[in-house]
């Protein structure tokens, strides 16, 4: 159970997100595809069938709203329909690889539901619109040297109250990127002497405490799990809702028109400084170094893993961060959707365009070379299949993917279990 917490940890949850499959209402609207795997060849018709379920019967005589077209994109066909038998279809299609999605949403009793279904079209094809820079590698290559010469100057604090028979849990507090520039997180390693393994948790998207991976630690274990955003990551859940809406809102957006200075810049260095980090432990084993994350975090887990060649595999959960640009070539964009019709006026900007590229996960995921474990669905309305299929299909390197169609932006618990499993198996646990 420890674990599923620190996964949901993990992971940035979109409520709004939520497909028929985690409602908690009694009513449910329910979008299902014709095909078993959702999936389908660019031109090939798909069948969606929209059920309303009260109390999980069918409804009749329900008059729905319907829109269907290409993810996060204006809809190409969209009205209302009544319920015949409990049941309305619609149909579309898409001439080329990407995603179509049917909304339904219907009104009852003064409340809104909705429900989504979504196509995938030839997936594996998709391919990214971001452009990778010429000095791309020599730009990181210089950002890591220059951060390298910064002492670590780590400080551990014990937390006793989160200790157990064979575990020590401390935060940890360390300089990164510049001087004064400090990464807090939650190590996690086994009381017994001997040489471990070593598991880096790299975060959601947000501000929030963490707990650290215990039961991993457990298992003979070094865990490690970091905040981004050089606070100490200990204090009470309010501190962080009020940074999140202030000070730290729409950090992902902080000064993306200069390469130097853009928000990313010291958390991506950060995760490098926390693989030093656990470098420097005695009684980590230098050799057996995983990195794992969910959105944000599934996004931070393939960069690192890309910087560091010291990360022997990792576990990413529907990276955010990735094909950045999709918007500005008519497609979904991924998280934080910067290039979006909403934030385009802003954000569409050459410098903030060209910027994106030396920090969009494609071209990080470019370079990977080692084993990847990827798990996700169709149905994510943060971020977008569009956006980390593009990053997913220009990797070279070993990758297992466990995809669960109907999932949003959140994970079954058979998910869970497979990263779990995938882990240990990969350290020798």
């Amino acid at each position: 159970m420890k674990f599923l917490a620190t996964l949901c940890c993990c992971v940035f949850v979109s409520l709004a997100g939520f497909s028929q499959s985690r409602s908690t209402h009694p009513i449910q609207v329910l979008v299902s595809p014709d095909k078993l795997d959702w999936t389908y060849e660019p031109n090939e018709e798909a069948s969606f069938s929209i059920q309303v379920l009260k109390h999980q019967v069918p409804l009749n005589d329900v008059e729905i709203t319907y829109a269907v077209g290409p993810e996060k994109m204006t809809p190409v066909n969209e009205g209302k329909l009544q319920l015949k038998n409990g049941t309305a279809v619609v149909k579309g299609k898409l001439s080329a690889p990407g995603f179509l999605r049917c909304e339904a949403n219907v009104t009852i009793d003064g409340n809104s539901y909705r429900g989504i279904a979504t196509a995938g079209y030839a997936p594996l094809n998709i391919q990214p619109t971001q452009k990778l820079p010429d000095d791309f590698q020599e730009f990181w290559n210089e950002a890591k040297a220059k951060a390298a010469k910064i002492p670590m100057d780590a400080k551990l604090t014990l937390l006793p109250e989160r200790c157990t028979e064979t575990v020590d849990v401390f935060q940890v507090n360390i300089q990164n990127a510049m001087v004064g520039n400090r990464l807090y997180g939650i190590l996690a390693k086994p009381k017994k002497e001997g040489k471990y393994p070593a598991v880096l948790s790299v975060p959601g998207a947000g501000v929030r405490p963490y707990a650290g991976i215990i039961d991993l630690a457990e298992k003979g274990i070094i865990t490690l799990q970091i905040g981004i955003h050089g606070i100490p990551v200990t204090y009470e859940a309010g501190l962080y809702a009020d940074l999140g809406s202030g000070a730290l809102r729409g950090y992902p957006f902080f000064n993306l028109d200069n390469r130097d200075s853009y928000y990313y810049n010291k958390v991506y260095l950060g995760c490098v400084r926390a693989i030093d980090f656990l470098y420097s432990l005695s009684a980590f084993d230098a050799n057996n170094l995983l990195v794992w994350g969910g959105s944000q975090g599934g996004a931070l887990a393939i960069i690192t893993a890309s910087l560091d060649d010291r990360v022997k595999g990792l576990v990413s959960i529907y990276p955010a961060l990735s094909d950045l640009t999709g918007y500005l070539h008519n497609r979904a964009g991924g998280w934080p959707h910067m290039f979006n019709a909403a934030n385009a006026s802003q954000m569409a900007t050459e410098d903030k365009i060209n910027v994106s590229a030396y920090y969009d996960v494609v071209n990080f995921a470019r370079n990977l070379k080692i084993p990847g474990f990827y798990t996700w669905g169709y149905n994510d309305d943060t971020c977008p299949p569009t956006s980390y299929y593009a990053a997913y299909n220009v990797i070279d390197a070993p990758k297992e993917l466990y995809l669960v169609q109907e999932t949003g932006h959140w994970t079954y618990p058979e998910q869970q279990h497979q990263i779990r499993e995938w882990i240990l198996k990969q350290l020798g646990k």
